[in-house]
């Protein structure tokens, strides 16, 4: 026997021997080892399709959250421009208060003013008044000192009572 050339006995057996571990194999082995590299295979297109799905979910999800960044500051540009509008609205309706308050208060004082001002000059004129009556108290003492300058002054308005009647009876 060499081992260059094999006899045909041990071919024989060779192959009959492989025929066996083949059918083995492909009974039991290969489909067990197909099937595995099948899950696999599933397994790895799964995963393919759970990541291509997780980006699109990534996507829309980046796609909502920008959105709501700018719904967020269309929102606060909103929000900022009622604080502003209704600071100004504010600040006009204070200064329009203040401006009522002020026309009251100075209203106020005017007819204070006039008052006290109507009240001074009936001070004023009773005072004058006082003071008329003892001037003409005193010029009449003065003057009518004497019995002759009281007859003569007696006899004056008679005259003239007499004089203003004869003008209303003609």
């Amino acid at each position: 026997m060499s081992l260059i050339t094999p006899d045909f006995g041990l071919l024989f057996w060779m192959t009959v021997i492989f025929a066996i571990v083949f059918f083995i194999l492909a009974k039991f082995g290969f489909p067990l080892i197909t099937g595995m590299v099948k899950k696999r295979s599933d397994r790895i297109d799964q995963a393919l399709r759970d990541a291509e799905q997780a980006e699109k979910q990534l996507k829309r999800m980046a796609e909502e959250q920008r959105q709501l960044i700018e719904e967020a500051r269309r929102e606060q540009a909103r929000i900022l421009n009622e604080a502003a509008a209704n600071g100004d609205k504010i600040v006009q309706e204070a200064k329009d208060q203040a401006r009522a308050q002020t026309t009251a208060m100075i209203e106020q004082a005017r007819e204070e003013i006039r008052i006290e001002q109507d009240t001074a000059r009936r001070e004023l004129s009773n005072e004058i008044a006082s003071l008329s009556v003892e001037v003409a108290e005193k010029l009449v003492r003065s003057h009518l000192s004497t019995k002759e300058r009281q007859n003569a002054l007696i006899d004056k308005l008679i005259e003239e009572v007499r004089a203003s009647r004869g003008q209303e009876v003609s």
